[in-house]
């Protein structure tokens, strides 16, 4: 039997190859435009010339090492030293790294970066400018440091303990528990079994430095090591330079074998019921683990089952998703399909989340729509469209193959090094795809669920409420049993209808043209009074955007009607459009890229939308739709309702929720407009009054403005807001919002509120807000003073006191309904610590007022807005965005007058005296969230 089924393969593939005129059997070549090579000590590089962004470059190195090998008095410490990479290297003492790239606006966190898996830690430095003489070889010599020259000094050491002490607090939410709980038994017997990235604070608090180093000296070596560099740069001198500063790096004399891990096989189902008392949610999840060829080169055969696989998930999906959208659904969420869980080891996983003490109705559910494709598999209607849509998205990203960003290629040269996928470059996987795509059959996909779903090497997963009724192994195994006995009818699919809209539209007459010069765009007036602005932007080529507002929103609905109103818009997602129902109109749109949503807030209502130049049309027939025939459909009302309310059923036991509602409530001043998402939230959410507000809503379209930005040529634009816009009814009302007088307290609210939790962590919440007047002077200053205080909390609170993970800050200005400025700062820490931590807080607050901020800081912070500027101005939603904020708050935000002018005569003296008439006087919220067990 074995011999025939190689055969049939072997004929198959030949087949296969014949058809492609690809050779299946051959290895994925990689991209002609990447330069890679190892070196005589054996560290690998890869180099390519990237312009996305333009005068830009990322640099990756690449460990293949993380915390499975670890030894257990090492536990942590390759994340550990992942910190310690920012904390001194022979180049670059104590935080060298940072102030260096900083001074050039590489900001630390999202630019300079790094993370530690279990088999890999991965560092990099982001957008770097490479018009900067001398910073490219900067970022070269980091990399150089990072490789085998990390100082790892004990003060440096010392401190940095309570930053990943803190850290661990913060990621230790109910979810990480339970996490903890099940994955030993899933992956059973295993190093994965043992190790959780961040480790055992004992070993962080508490190891020697030398354990620390010993890790470092064993494991970051070169012949584990890769280094990526993308961006705007030369190839061959980067080469040159690579070869001439990383060959003098020595390879480690007798190297340590660098293990792989495995799972061991079992014939037996596993069980494990996960628990926390902060749970919200019930979950089944079954893992079926196969090895994987991680690790191995791959051939056509590998990229074509690749795609296999994402048929099979996408299929599968969209099953669950038409099940979801009929009656009383029997689950929240669910999937059934195949991925990878660890590198090594791919997992078929059937996955749902429950209602509330309905787990064994939820498993049974999903088992039978598992069993539906495992027995009849996938028709060839669901294939066909799965096949168009996979197509559909490779040719957009072929489109637009020349704005692939430097970091996605320096993450895939990765993966290439460390599991060894496949990088043979867009233009080559697509053509490969266009012709490999239309030879999978639909009885090929579906065998794989008879080889994927299987006993062996099975784990039953079931995490949730302490306190909620839990299935046990035997009824788990019991109801699995029961739906495998079960004769199951095979899926009926059903398309209905030909085009989105039948009848002939009359359209409108342009009656106004304006040129608008300073943003290269046309203002348009229709006949019926609908507004649209259009501008040619084709950065991103096969993109075009549209966005629309009006006046008036929710503030035009009194208070009982607020959470109808705010969640019309998810509702109407979830009805469809016209005469097709939301999974009709999905299959509907098959082959096209286009999305389109309807959007109420609390001052207007409006669209968003998006697509590409040939779906163009379908986006406009969309939006006509919605305006003038819009679905009402109370059955899959009730279905997302009955969702909801089991996704919000459990949420007052998440300690996240609570203080989120807490700072709602008091940032409001306790307005009745202003709920919670909970269980009384959604009984007053109606589907009577769901349709009243959307038809008062969006409707008279003369009172809307459109805003068209993408790669759409002016006069086809043109049409098409003629014919579909034009098309639209005009009430000719004249609206404007309503201001309900939602204030923050005025004064100082101070509070400390209880509230349970697991792990012991106190939640510090400062917010400050003041009289602002709406100009692009003080929106900038605002955003100088944040980065600055950013920089000064990241020192003193995080890096000199090790008090926390990070200090979150943000800040705006708003115009409507009155113009306000407003800073927020908040963090975990440990809750002994809040009050000293949050005096740091008010202490750097009051420095910068009376000292004004130090002109490093300020350099740092003005350098990297102006960084971030020139990136953005190159992109389509930079003009949708400054197009809109021209209409809406009356400032032309694209002029570089008010942006890089402010920016570059702006002082440290003008950023003082802000600092003291915003703090001055402001309104100051002072909350702290602590366990209620202290």
């Amino acid at each position: 039997m074995k011999q025939q089924i190689t055969m049939l393969f072997f004929l198959f593939t030949l087949v296969a190859s014949a058809q492609t005129g690809f050779d299946l059997n051959s290895l994925v070549p990689e991209e002609p435009a990447i330069r890679k090579g190892v070196l005589d000590n054996g560290l690998t590089y890869y180099i390519r010339h990237n312009e996305e962004p333009k005068n830009r470059a990322s640099f990756y190195i690449i460990q293949n090492v993380g915390a499975l090998l670890e030894e257990d008095n090492q536990d942590g410490l390759a994340h550990f030293l992942e910190h310690m990479a920012f904390n001194g290297t022979e180049h670059f003492e104590g935080k060298g790294i940072l102030n260096t790239l900083e001074k050039h606006g590489v900001a630390f966190g999202r630019n300079i970066n790094a993370y530690t898996a279990f088999n890999e830690t991965v560092y990099n430095l982001s957008e770097v400018p490479t018009t900067h003489e001398g910073l490219v070889d900067t970022c070269l010599l980091i990399l150089h440091d990072w490789s085998d020259f990390l100082l790892l000094q004990e003060d440096e050491i010392d401190l940095e303990r309570g930053v990943i002490s803190e850290e661990w607090r913060t990621r230790r939410n109910a979810n990480f528990r339970m996490l903890r709980q099940w994955l030993p038994v899933v992956l059973k017997d295993s190093k994965w079994a043992e190790r959780d990235i961040i480790g055992d604070t004992t070993v962080i608090k508490y190891h020697d430095p030398a354990t620390l180093r010993q890790f470092y000296h064993d494991w970051y070596r070169t012949d584990l090591q890769a280094i990526a560099v993308v961006g705007d740069i030369d190839v061959d001198e980067i080469e040159q330079k690579v070869k001439t500063l990383f060959s003098t790096i020595e390879p480690i004399q007798n190297p340590k074998e660098r293990p792989t891990f495995k799972v061991p096989d079992h014939e037996e189902t596993y069980y494990v019921l996960a628990t926390d008392d902060e749970a919200t949610q019930s979950q089944i999840n079954i893992y079926i683990l196969d090895e994987n060829k991680d690790g191995q080169k791959k051939t056509y055969a590998d990229l074509r089952d690749s795609y296999i696989t994402s048929l099979y998930n996408a299929m599968a999906s969209m099953r669950i998703q038409e099940l979801l959208q009929k009656g009383t659904p029997p689950f929240v969420s669910g999937r059934t399909g195949r991925g990878g869980l660890v590198r090594g080891y791919d997992a078929y996983s059937i996955s749902v989340t429950a209602n509330t003490n309905e787990e064994a109705k939820a498993l049974e559910a999903i088992m039978i729509e598992t069993e539906r494709i495992k027995t009849h598999g996938f028709g060839e209607g669901e294939l066909e469209r799965a096949k168009t849509n996979l197509l559909t998205n490779m040719e957009n990203r072929f489109k637009e193959r020349d704005k692939i960003s430097n970091d996605r290629y320096a993450r895939e040269y990765a993966q290439n090094y460390l599991v060894k996928e496949p990088v043979p470059g867009i233009e080559t996987e697509y053509q490969f795809a266009r012709e490999v795509i239309p030879t999978i059959t639909v009885d090929e996909i579906s065998a794989k669920a008879k080889e994927w779903i299987k006993t062996e090497n099975r784990a039953i997963v079931i995490t949730g409420p302490t306190d909620a009724e839990h299935l046990s192994e035997e009824e788990a195994k019991s109801i699995i049993a029961k739906v495998e006995a079960m004769e199951i009818d095979p899926y009926e699919d059903t398309v209905s209808g030909e085009s989105l809209i039948s009848e002939e539209l009359e359209g409108a007459e342009i009656v106004d043209t304006k040129k608008l010069e300073d943003f290269d765009a046309v203002e348009w007036t229709l006949a019926n009074n609908v507004k649209v602005i259009y501008r040619h932007a084709d950065y991103e080529k096969d993109n075009v955007s549209l966005l629309a507002f009006s006046k008036g929103g929710a503030s035009l609905w009194c208070d009982e009607y607020v959470p109808s109103a705010d969640m019309t818009p998810t509702f109407m997602n979830a009805y469809g459009v016209g005469d097709f129902d939301a999974i009709a109109l999905q299959k509907m749109l098959t082959g096209k890229k286009v999305s389109l949503s309807p959007t109420i807030g609390s001052l207007t209502e409006g669209f968003n939308g998006s697509t590409t130049p040939k779906d163009f049309e379908t986006m406009m027939q969309l939006t006509y739709l919605y305006f003038e025939q819009p679905r009402f459909d109370e059955e899959a009302h009730n279905a997302l309702m009955s969702r909801y309310m089991a996704f919000v059923a459990n949420m007052e036991k998440d300690p996240a929720k609570i203080m989120q509602d807490s700072m709602s409530f008091i940032m409001a001043d306790y307005h009745p407009r202003v709920r919670p998402m909970n269980t009384e939230y959604l009984q007053d959410v109606k589907f009577e009054e769901i349709q009243q507000i959307y038809h008062d809503r969006i409707q008279d379209a003369g009172d809307f403005t459109f805003f068209i930005v993408g790669n759409i040529d002016e006069e086809t634009a043109k049409t098409m807001a003629q014919k579909y816009l034009g098309s639209l009814a005009d009430s000719e009302r004249e609206e404007n919002w309503k201001d309900h007088g939602i204030r923050s307290p005025e004064g100082l609210t101070k509070k400390v509120i209880s509230v349970p939790l697991t792990t012991p962590k106190a939640n510090v919440n400062v917010r400050y807000e003041n009289d602002m007047d709406y100009t692009q002077e003080s929106i900038l200053a605002i955003k100088v003073l944040e980065g600055i205080l950013d920089l000064r909390f990241t020192e003193t609170v995080r890096e000199d006191e090790g008090g926390t993970y990070g200090v979150g800050i943000g800040s705006g200005v708003s115009q409507y309904p009155v113009s306000k400025g407003s800073m927020r700062i908040l963090f975990d820490c440990d809750p002994v610590r809040a009050d000293e931590l949050k005096s740091i807080i008010y202490r750097e607050i009051d420095r910068v007022v009376a000292e004004g901020p130090s002109a490093i800081d300020f350099d740092k912070t003005i350098k990297n807005l102006l960084k971030d500027r020139e990136q953005a101005r190159e992109h389509n939603s930079f003009w949708l965005s400054s197009l809109y904020n021209y209409y809406f708050n009356g400032i032309n935000s694209a002029d570089p007058a008010n942006y890089e002018e402010i920016l570059e005569k702006m002082s440290r003296q003008d950023i003082q005296k802000f600092a003291a008439d915003f703090f001055d006087d402001a309104d100051l919220i002072d909350v702290v969230f602590v366990p209620s067990s202290l």
